[in-house]
Parts: C-alpha cells; structure tokens; sequence
C-alpha cells in the first residue's frame, strides 16, 4: 500500500511562506525597482528595506510593512546581506527574529525555505550533509549518495540560509560554520572535493538574549557575523499596532472577527504587558514587580488571537475582557510560586484602580480565583 501527499492550494496553507503570502507586493517592486541589485538578489538593497518597512510607490501601490520598528536597523540588516559577512538578529524572545529573517530571505532570494532550526539536538549533518544510506551502501560513496543541507545548498546556488536560534545548537556543530562563513567553502573530505559558495548566498542566523550560557558562541564565529539587535517597541502605540496587524493576519487565515473591533482589549493587554515587562506603570508613578516570563509582543498577540477564537465561537464576535483574561494569565503566571504573587499583587494595586478597566479587573479576578 502506498501513500501520497497532495499538495495543498494557496488558499488552503495554514501559514503560507512569506514569498507566497506577499507575492503581489514582490512582484510589483521587483516591476518597478530600477536600482543596482546584488548578485541573485531579486530586489535591490532599496526595494528589500521598502518591503519590510512598507511604503507608497511612485505608482500609488501601497507596501505593507512586516517590520514596526527603526528604520536604521534594517538597513544595517540589509546592507550586511550585500557584503561577505553573515548577518546575526539578536534580542529578547518576541522581538521578530524570525518573522525579521523569513522575510529577508524572501525579499533577497525569493524563497525562505532554506532553513536550519537550532535546537540541543542538531546534528552538525543539518550544517553540513548527510548521506543517503541505501545509496551508500548500493554504490558508495558518490555526489549521488550524498544529501546536500540547506547550507549547502544555498552556497551551491547562491541564496540566503536562515540559522534559527543559533545558539541553542551545540557548541561543536556551531562551529562547522566557522570555514562556511569564512572561506565561503564547505570541504566534502569523503569524495576529496569541496562546495564554493557562489555570489549571492549569506547566511541569517538568529539568537536571543535570554539564552546566554546556553551555547554561547565562540569568539571565532561571532567574529563571522554582523550583529543588529532587534529592540522591543518604544512606544505602547507602537506594540498595539503591531499586535493589530499581526492578529488581524493571522485572524483573516483563521476567519476570525477583524482585530480592529477589539482594540481596547488589545490595548489593555499591550499595557499590562509593557508595565509588569518594564517594573513600572505607564504613567511612571508606581513600581511594579516582574514575573519570570518575558511578556513579549509576541505572546500578546498569541493572547490577542486567542481572544478572537474565543468571542467568534463562544460569544459575539467582539472582543471582550473575558476573552482575554485567561490568555493573559496564562501568559503571566508561569511559575505559579511566585508569579501568581506578582499578579495578584498587580491586578488589586493597578488595574483594580484603573478608570475604565473594572470589567476587565472582574474578568481577571474570576479566572484567577
């Protein structure tokens, strides 16, 4: 008996790829992009920043951005892909590496898939290669037996490589990058043969602030990369945008209620979020203590998201502060030991005051009780 897999329409992918889900707006700045692109690049430097940014072009086509934050710190990202060093996106969990990474690649290469995840288990083979062990063993050791990683494969044909959460890949396997991004050459000692990188390919990895001492990189490798550090949002207006549209992204896949109809809730979450982060209140008059979370944009748009699925299955299609509370806690207490001190502590000395918040006060008190 055999199987097959059928491959899905676009319509039907649940997270599209960014190449795929973006392809109207590629396609329309690559029509008019008129300025020196690099090797295989298939936008230039200009076109790539405009894409992440979002903006108007000459035509009136509007660019929706994927990136909310300042505009330095994508170019510096950018302009790193159009030179020999390899790009490092670091910051605290939530801050858009990968959604930052997924996009570069699909703006530069045209295709994001090319991806190594880094986890305590990845083999120094996902850098590097693997072999086909029937056709090993059926012909020995040839090109044909062996299997060619996303790394290789990007140096072959000149694309850009994502590396996610670099450094939770042992240390060892981190450094078989050392010769990639250096020599621009991965030996293949089996065969007495090597692969050069051709022009066009870099390499993105990203790492988070949090995961120092986990599998810190080497002097050696950090030296190959070109660090740009993601920074929270500034402002709460900032990080309630962001929510906005990532939610109503993800909403629009799911045929959930439009975000928009429910941003007090997402503006409440969004504040809660940034003051017990920050240890202080917005109107920078009472401290607050931290729980042991990272309260990131990201869980408040998860948070948000599961609001949506909540008040379209369960109540009437507008978001409420009972459709969040539990995601909020759930987000804030993870350490039930002292977290939960901590929001308590929060929810009767903050929000209990708060003008206009008493429903969003009672909704969180019964899911906390």
């Amino acid at each position: 008996m055999s199987t097959c897999v059928e491959q899905t329409s676009g319509a039907e992918v649940l997270r599209p790829h960014a190449e795929h889900a973006f392809a109207a707006e590629l396609a329309v700045l690559a029509a008019q992009d008129d300025r020196p692109r690099p090797d295989r690049w298939k936008l230039s430097p200009w076109a790539v920043a405009t894409y992440l940014l979002g903006g108007t072009l000459p035509d009136g086509t509007v660019i929706s951005p994927k990136y909310v934050g300042p505009r330095r710190v994508v170019e510096v990202a950018v302009t790193t892909l159009a030179t020999d060093r390899a790009l490092l996106l670091l910051g605290l969990p939530g801050t858009a590496k990968t959604w930052v990474s997924e996009h570069l690649a699909a703006a530069v290469s045209g295709d994001s898939t090319l991806l190594v995840q880094g986890t305590a288990g990845t083999p120094e083979e996902a850098i590097r290669y693997g072999w086909n062990y029937a056709q090993l063993l059926a012909h020995g050791p040839d090109r044909d037996a062996l299997v060619p990683s996303p790394v290789m494969r990007a140096m072959a044909e000149g694309m850009t490589v994502r590396v996610e959460e670099l450094t939770r890949i042992p240390a060892d396997v981190q450094d078989t990058l050392i010769t990639i991004l250096s020599e621009k050459t991965l030996p293949i000692p089996e065969l007495g043969q090597e692969v050069q990188a051709v022009r066009g390919f870099n390499l993105i990895a990203t790492a988070n602030d949090r995961d120092r001492g986990v599998n810190d990189l080497s002097s050696a490798l950090r030296r190959r990369f070109n660090t740009v550090v993601l920074p929270l949002p500034e402002s709460a207006e900032a990080e309630v945008d962001i929510v906005t549209r990532r939610v109503d992204q993800i909403g629009r896949t799911l045929d959930l209620p439009s975000a928009p109809d429910g941003i007090d809730e997402i503006r409440r979450v969004v504040t809660v979020f940034r003051e017990l982060r920050g240890g202080l209140t917005s109107d920078g008059r009472t401290k607050v203590k931290s729980p042991s979370g990272t309260l990131s944009t990201a869980e408040a748009i998860s948070v948000v998201t599961g609001g949506l699925a909540l008040s379209a299955h369960f109540g009437d299609g507008v978001l409420r502060p009972g459709d969040v509370a539990a995601g909020v806690l759930g987000a804030v207490v993870r350490d039930p030991g002292t977290d939960r001190v901590v929001w308590q502590e929060y929810l009767e000395t903050v929000v209990r005051e708060r003008d206009g918040w008493q429903d969003f006060y009672r909704a969180c008190r019964e899911v906390s009780a």
